[in-house]
């Protein structure tokens, strides 16, 4: 059985193993990203920015263009950017 990125309350995350405190102690970003429209979108953003060193978690809110980006410490916008970019979407800025 494989398992799916989506958690119970509908967001979104990398499936990697975190700890209560690395998330407490996360910076939390948001970014607006336009072309995202349904679920391929979101499974796309969330696997290329997952895969980021230092990303805790990605959740994606397709009907408000935005991709929120929990990482240790400050996040890298051009390495994100990149990412969204390489996975076919335009990261436009942070909300």
């Amino acid at each position: 059985m494989s398992e799916s990125c989506c958690t119970t309350d509908g967001s979104c995350s990398t499936g990697a193993a975190t700890t209560a405190t690395a998330v407490a102690e996360s910076t939390a970003t948001v970014y607006r990203v336009s072309g995202m429209s349904c679920g391929h979108c979101r499974t796309a953003i969330t696997d290329a920015v997952g895969a980021l060193d230092g990303v805790f978690s990605v959740e994606v809110d397709i009907a408000g263009g935005l991709v929120t980006v929990a990482t240790g410490g400050e996040p890298d916008d051009a390495k994100i950017a990149e990412a969204i970019d390489d996975a076919g979407y335009e990261l436009t800025g942070r909300a």
